[in-house]
């Protein structure tokens, strides 16, 4: 029998609330469960490419950092591959997921992601984009999830021919999307909501 199309209808957005890392993160909040948070670990095994760690907090427009923020990372490995059926182009790290979730630490705000450095993936037309990260982050108070990237500081070649980079209309603003290095192997990436230094956000 073919329904009606209003028969679902769209649910309407609201705030992760308050609840949000009792649901997705448990452990976290002193619950014992699963054996430990989904997406807390991304290497299974011994993992291909450079091993790094990235790590950063979300900022309100006044520069405070929100202690309650929930982060969702999804990458290719170091071969710039992913773990996923739909991957194609040859066989993804067994070792490596593509996917953490991580809470800010309820005194800093700070997340923490113990991954690879992501390898360049084609853009549908062939053009290779620069190494990547897609962030995902919710919190209280944000109604939909915000989608942003990490880019790194060090891959300026790559940046500089990035489809999507050279096609943000204020170029100025692309140091918002990029991790710098502050000691071997570990990336800073901070995510400004507003003010000056805001994150440039993708409509996805």
């Amino acid at each position: 029998m073919v329904q009606k199309r209003d028969y679902l209808r769209e649910s309407p957005s609201q705030t992760a609330g308050p609840y949000v890392h009792i649901g997705c993160t448990p452990n976290f909040t002193g619950i014992d469960a699963y054996g430990g948070d989904l997406g807390q670990v991304m290497k299974t095994g011994p993992v291909q490419g450079q091993e790094i760690i990235v790590k950063g907090a979300v900022y309100d427009g006044t520069g405070t950092p929100l202690r309650d923020a929930m982060i969702e990372i999804w990458q290719p490995d170091a071969a710039g591959l992913f773990a996923s059926a739909n991957e194609t182009r040859g066989d993804a790290d067994p070792n490596f997921t593509g996917w953490g979730r991580s809470s800010g630490d309820m005194d800093t705000g700070e997340f923490v992601f113990d991954t690879v450095k992501p390898g360049a993936v084609p853009f549908p037309d062939g053009r290779m984009q620069a190494p990547h990260i897609t962030v995902w982050i919710v919190a209280r108070g944000i109604n939909i999830g915000l989608h942003t990237r990490i880019y790194f500081a060090d891959e300026a070649e790559a940046n500089a021919s990035d489809p999507i980079l050279t096609r943000i209309e204020h170029q100025n603003r692309i140091p918002t999307l990029l991790a710098t290095e502050i000691s071997a192997g570990v990336y800073r990436f901070d995510i400004h909501l507003q003010g000056p230094q805001e994150t440039i956000f993708f409509d996805m």
